[in-house]
């Protein structure tokens, strides 16, 4: 597929402002979780390991369907999926009302929601760096800060409305927001609508005969069935009386002739439409192969190689904290009177001022974006590890804004991607790391929670989650500065697979 050059501005602002909005509105419940978390602690009295799984499926089940997530809007477009994932996350958060234990959240909420959000965040990137090209990461980061802002604002409404309504009017009120999502998808204009010209010839006649998809041997076996066909027809007229055998010979053979031709015309096009099939098949087995040759390219480079680690390792220590975090003040004993702001709050807010500023920051051509995402992960591993010194709101509080300030890389991510694969496999290669981001999130926090079963303290958690993301930040800080520029080196392209029918008569 072909896009026009990106026009860095026009209707590529609109663009951003409806993808500000639509993951503000579907990741703003998903990424306030925690104040949900500790409401579904006190009413299905489960295990901390287990009730962890809601939230970790919300955020990590859509990142693990990300190859998915990357057909569906390659396929049909940004504007559909966006349409169709709005009802599936508006749906999943009014389900989640009726939840009679934590296994129907674990659907409702887990994987229907966080379904929903996966294909949003696919649609909502792919569409943005399609309209921007030097102002991608200013562009990245202010349609990224929309998830940001929603934690903000959804972890204080969440808590308001449990306060007024209840957990389930909560639900009920938060998906109905969620319906706005429609009206964004309804402006995302493709950028690809008027650059694919229209073929010239649509009739599968109009293809040249020496690209016939027939040989002679398969001719000389259609014409053989038709010739024994019609042999037979003549041995039943052979059968007839003698009396009166012109008059019924030769209607007899008139009928027979008609009914002949239309055994062949029949037979014909059986045959047009089987080997038509059979091409249709092979073609999209060369385009699974093709796929399959494309993937193992992309992990032939190094430097995405390492990305894909640092991106698993990050989100299995990075994203508990925003989960957590208020169990972690309330196991630590800190009074409800200390609470000047809620710990998610604070993350929400640091997190959009860390995506904004980083987002900034990567369209300066003397910042490697490279280095500036493996600053991010060696410095947030190391915030981590200091939780379990922190026994005040005070620095719990600092901790968690500067670990949202680091959460805010979520927004150069793509620009990272982009810089080490192209942006013709940006899609492709988005997808296969978002999945294993996707594993990353759907583990951290359960484990994070067995560890506070194991032990009845968060430190053991925390150190394990701070040396995961510095993991993932030294692998990735030792394949930058492998001795081959693998970062800006864009991978080769395979050659295109034409496939032309040709039938086989033109009846």
């Amino acid at each position: 597929m072909e896009f026009k050059k990106s026009p860095d501005g026009g209707w590529g602002w609109m663009i951003v402002l409806v993808s500000f909005f639509t993951q503000f509105l579907c990741y703003g419940s998903p990424l306030a979780v925690g104040v949900l978390y500790i409401e579904w602690l006190d009413a299905f009295g489960e295990g901390k390991g287990k009730t962890a799984w809601v939230g970790s499926l919300a955020s990590g089940v859509g990142l693990l369907a990300s190859p998915v997530c990357s057909l569906c809007v390659s396929s049909f477009g940004a504007r559909p999926v966006t349409i169709f994932s709005g009802f599936m996350v508006a749906g999943g958060l009014m389900l989640s009302s009726f939840a009679p234990n934590i296994y129907f959240l674990f659907f409702s909420y887990g994987i229907v929601v966080g379904l929903g959000c996966g294909l949003l965040y696919t649609a909502t990137v792919t569409i943005t760096c399609q309209y921007f090209d030097s102002r991608r990461g200013l562009a990245l980061g202010l349609i990224s800060t929309g998830s940001s802002v929603g934690l903000f604002i959804y972890a204080a409404l969440q808590k308001l409305l449990i306060e007024s309504y209840g957990l389930d009017g909560c639900l009920l009120i938060v998906g109905a927001l969620a319906l706005n999502i429609l009206a964004c998808g309804s402006l995302m204009r493709p950028l690809h609508a008027s650059a694919c010209p229209l073929p010239e010839k649509t009739a599968l006649e109009n293809v040249p005969d020496r690209y016939s998809i027939y040989n002679e041997k398969e001719k000389n076996l259609e014409e053989n069935v038709l010739e024994k066909s019609c042999g037979r027809e003549e041995t039943c007229q052979s059968t007839l009386p003698s009396g009166d055998w012109k008059q019924e010979s030769l209607l007899h053979k008139n009928l027979t002739t008609a009914h002949t031709r239309e055994t062949e015309t029949y037979k014909k096009k059986v045959a047009e439409q089987t080997y038509f099939c059979k091409q249709l098949a092979k073609r999209k087995w060369q385009l699974y192969k093709n796929y399959c040759g494309e993937t193992v390219t992309l992990f032939k480079n190094k430097v995405f190689l390492a990305l894909f680690i640092a991106i698993f390792l990050f989100d299995i220590g990075g994203f508990p904290p925003s989960l957590l975090m208020e169990d972690v003040a309330r196991s630590s004993n800190v009074k409800e009177e200390e609470f000047i702001m809620p710990l998610i709050s604070i993350i929400g807010i640091m997190t959009t001022v860390g995506k904004l500023l980083l987002g900034i920051l990567a369209d300066f051509r003397w910042i490697n974006t490279l280095y500036l995402y493996v600053a991010t992960l060696i410095t947030m591993g190391l915030a981590l590890c200091a939780i379990p010194f922190a026994k005040s709101y005070v620095t719990l509080a600092i901790l968690s804004a500067i670990v949202g300030f680091l959460t805010g890389n979520w927004s150069i991510f793509p620009y990272v991607t982009t810089k080490t694969v192209g942006i013709e496999k940006l899609a492709h290669a988005y997808g296969i790391l978002m999945f294993f981001a996707g594993l990353g999130s759907s583990l951290g926090p359960p484990i994070v929670g067995w560890f506070f079963d194991w032990t009845q303290t968060y430190d053991i958690a925390f150190y394990f989650s701070g040396f995961c993301v510095l993991l993932g930040g030294f692998i990735l800080l030792l394949a930058a500065l492998s001795p081959c520029d693998t970062c800006n080196k864009q991978l080769p392209k395979p050659a295109p697979v034409t496939f032309l029918y040709k039938v086989a008569s033109n009846v």
